[in-house]
């Protein structure tokens, strides 16, 4: 069973890599435009210090790993977010999801296959910020308690997945764009922040960062890279990632599972 879920997810990797690597001036300048936007924030925190530092202190007070940290993960969690509704719009315009679904692949080996790819070419575009950060930026992470980082990044993409995953479904059912996900993605971007503390949003902005699950990813990623934060600061962080999964799980599978099913049920698998 084991071998089997590995040759498919290999199968949807394979299919993915030869599809973006065929545009092949797109797929090398992503790399170069990751140099430039390292720079870009770099130059960025030159102009950032002073009093508004002091928001960012709990962080190590340097704005640039700051900045480094929150735009590279928040990139991340898009991927989560956006990666299973991506690869269903594709299969419903190209034909291919009909002949997916209705083989004897389960949901949850097309869920998390369609999204390996993503995830993987993610990975190395992060660590690559990181990389650059370091070598050319003097970003210190020496420090960094990354084992502890790994347990929140692992924890922010199965709590993002759920929203993706509701992204797929809505997808499925209605057979159009799903502007909850663009909507939670500018949402995530305001609010989240990448850019800049929550701490510095009016009161009542403030308080609707608190319902994000980024709000909590980021700063338990950055206490963890940054400060080298113990499990204890970061239980807080990890519990409330935790209730977020398992509230959100269960209803993001049966919503996919049920949009599938009534897809099949009127014949409306490759209608978009």
């Amino acid at each position: 069973m084991i071998v089997f879920f590995f040759k498919k997810a290999l199968a949807f990797l394979k299919k993915d890599f030869l599809n973006e690597s065929s545009y092949k001036w797109s797929f090398v300048l992503q790399f170069f435009s990751i140099f430039i936007n390292v720079g870009v924030f770099f130059f960025l925190s030159k102009l950032v210090q002073g009093p508004s530092t002091k928001y960012i202190a709990e962080y190590g007070g340097d704005y640039f790993s700051y900045v480094l940290i929150g735009v590279a993960f928040t990139s991340y969690l898009e991927v989560a977010l956006n990666s299973l509704s991506k690869s269903i719009r594709n299969g419903q315009m190209v034909g291919t999801i009909e002949a997916l679904l209705t083989t004897q692949t389960e949901l949850p080996t097309i869920i998390i296959s369609s999204s390996i790819y993503s995830f993987l070419f993610t990975s190395i575009r992060i660590l690559s910020y990181i990389l650059i950060g370091i070598i050319f930026f003097d970003m210190n992470l020496t420090g960094a308690n990354y084992f502890g980082a790994i347990i929140i990044l692992f924890l922010s993409i199965v709590t993002f997945s759920c929203f993706g995953i509701l992204s797929a479904s809505f997808i499925m059912y209605f057979k159009k764009g799903d502007p909850f996900s663009s909507f939670l993605s500018s949402l995530n971007w305001l609010l989240g922040g990448a850019y800049f503390p929550t701490e510095i949003l009016p009161q009542w902005l403030s308080f609707l960062s608190y319902v994000l699950p980024i709000t909590y990813s980021l700063k338990g990623m950055r206490l963890a890279l940054l400060t080298g934060a113990g499990f204890q600061q970061l239980s807080h962080y990890i519990i409330i990632l935790l209730i977020f999964i398992v509230t959100l799980l269960p209803f993001s599978l049966f919503s996919f599972s049920y949009a599938v099913r009534k897809a099949k049920e009127d014949g409306t698998l490759i209608q978009y």
